[in-house]
């Protein structure tokens, strides 16, 4: 290991503060590129092995009907997978289904080229087609329809570890067995490229609650889940399978109901330990601008629940959260798919319109400046806008791919490449299946296995990391690397990713 610093040492230095002026290991700049909604198996499930080192890569798991058979066919409903246009060359009597699919994960780049023509065009007042565009109707990109991916149902799809429900939990049912072709993605191909930096791959890392985009958010900056402090909301009802809604292969045993929110405590109020109250789990709008039309959840007050930028702050621990597209929303003419519910802070009352904490909010353009003129703080938050963030339904997975590799280049052939640690990893799974069995924590999650690197221009070789992780790694590791007070139970006790750092400097 190089001798600037041992991982887990307060660094080369410390500040007037008395806290430690570098990320453990030297690093002077941490960068969390989060992306958006995909599985491990989902995305990096085909990348093999890392310098001899195996990766604990895609299985299929057959899934099972809602009676618990096992289907023989997968039943599609994306419009370029379904049959026709594809041949029905499997049958499945017993559960009504003729499919093209039999039932087992297969290659979506076989059926859907990056190329292919099936993304929503980014235009204000353009349709929305559930099952996405037919080849030849839409923008190119390669893009599928979008997946469900929610609190309850993801619990579901789960099933206790056997990872078996995916497609009947899903509206969108057997495409959440579709993986892509690992070594034709850009972010593959740019770290297996010459002159490339070293990465680790983390195979054991998992999303840190059930659900969606708006609640893993909160749980990277925050380690919890927000609490609703209107008097009354619309709370979720789900039936004895614990599902809430109707899908093409799920009937619900009794009433349901699919909001924001918890299902209500049997004897009311609000438990966090059980996961019942008003706890919005479900995308929901800030109650600062900018925001779309909806339900909006209160301002989250710091004083009582505090997020790591707080944290950071107080700390004089330098920082902001970069997203793209950011300053045409505040202007009042947002992109087409600039989404309102990825901007975490934006739900906290330090980090409203007037209020000081706004500053840390910013564009990603001022990211890459800041990247190319050697002025990054030490913590940097990225998240990228809509198009470029990898999103099935309106993103192309390729382009975020692209996009990926661009921010990459940025960061570690800018001035301070050479000491700043890259963390990219996903928000959650976005509906995708995977097959390892995430570890049962509490009733929050986590939830299913996602992607993650640790790419840096530091380290002395690629390798991979088997230790187990949740996005609340992230901040546990800003935690224990500035001494700051863990935000919950879950990042007191998660492992942070210092044995990551650790495979990466000693090569």
């Amino acid at each position: 290991m190089p001798a600037a610093a041992a991982v887990g040492d307060a660094g080369a230095g410390s500040s007037g503060n008395g806290h430690p002026s570098t990320i453990p290991g030297g690093f002077k700049h941490l960068v969390v590129i989060y992306e958006e909604n995909h599985s491990f198996d989902n995305l990096y499930g085909g990348w093999g092995s890392v310098n001899g080192q195996a990766v604990n890569g895609s299985q299929s798991v057959a899934q099972v009907a809602q009676n618990g058979t096992t289907y023989d066919c997968l039943p599609q409903v994306d419009v370029n997978l379904a049959s026709p246009p594809l041949s029905a060359s499997c049958t499945d009597t017993t559960h009504n289904i003729v499919s093209h699919f039999a039932n087992h994960t297969f290659t979506i780049d076989d059926y859907i080229a990056p190329t292919d023509t099936t993304c929503p065009p980014a235009v204000q007042g353009t349709p929305f087609k559930p099952n996405g565009w037919l080849n030849g109707t839409g923008a190119s990109g390669g893009c599928t329809r979008d997946l469900v991916h929610r609190f309850y149902q993801e619990q579901y799809q789960i099933d206790g570890g056997k990872m078996d429900r995916y497609t009947t939990g899903s509206d969108a049912v057997g495409l959440t067995q579709g993986q892509y072709d690992t070594a034709r993605l850009p972010i593959y191909q740019y770290l297996h490229s010459d002159g490339a930096p070293n990465y680790v791959l983390a195979d054991d890392f998992f999303q840190g609650a059930f659900g969606g985009s708006f609640l893993n958010h909160q749980w990277l900056i925050a380690a919890r889940t927000p609490l609703d402090t209107t008097a009354t909301v619309n709370n979720s009802i789900v039936d004895a399978n614990g599902m809430p809604n109707t899908y093409p292969q799920y009937t619900p045993t009794g009433t349901v109901k699919d909001t924001q929110w918890t299902m209500a405590c049997p004897g009311g109020g609000n438990d966090y330990a059980a996961a019942c109250g008003n706890f919005a789990v479900n995308t929901i709008q800030p109650a600062s601008p900018p925001h779309a039309s909806g339900a909006q959840l209160p301002l989250i007050d710091d004083t009582k629940y505090p997020n790591i930028g707080d944290r950071m702050t107080a700390a004089g621990i330098s920082w902001n959260w970069y997203s793209g597209g950011w300053d045409d929303a505040v202007a009042g003419h947002p992109g087409v798919n600039f989404q309102y519910h990825h901007q975490p802070f934006n739900y906290f009352a330090a980090y409203a319109p007037g209020q000081p904490g706004r500053a840390h909010l910013q564009d990603e353009t001022k990211f890459i400046a800041a990247a190319n003129d050697g002025t990054l703080p030490t913590v940097s938050f990225v998240k990228p806008y809509g198009d470029e963030n990898e999103h099935p339904g309106y993103a192309s997975e390729p382009d975020g791919s692209d996009h990926l590799v661009d921010l990459l280049k940025t960061i570690t052939d800018g001035p301070d490449g050479k000491d700043t640690l890259v963390v990219v990893t996903y928000d959650e799974f976005g509906g995708q299946s995977d097959h390892v069995a995430p570890p049962v924590v509490d009733k929050w999650g986590p939830g299913t296995r996602i992607p993650a690197l640790l790419v840096s221009k530091k380290f002395e070789g690629s390798g991979v990391d088997h230790t187990s992780y949740d996005t609340t790694s992230i901040v546990a590791t800003i935690e224990k690397a500035f001494h700051l007070a863990p935000l919950g139970t879950r990042d007191a006790k998660v492992n942070p990713l210092f044995s990551g750092i650790r495979i990466g400097l000693d090569g």
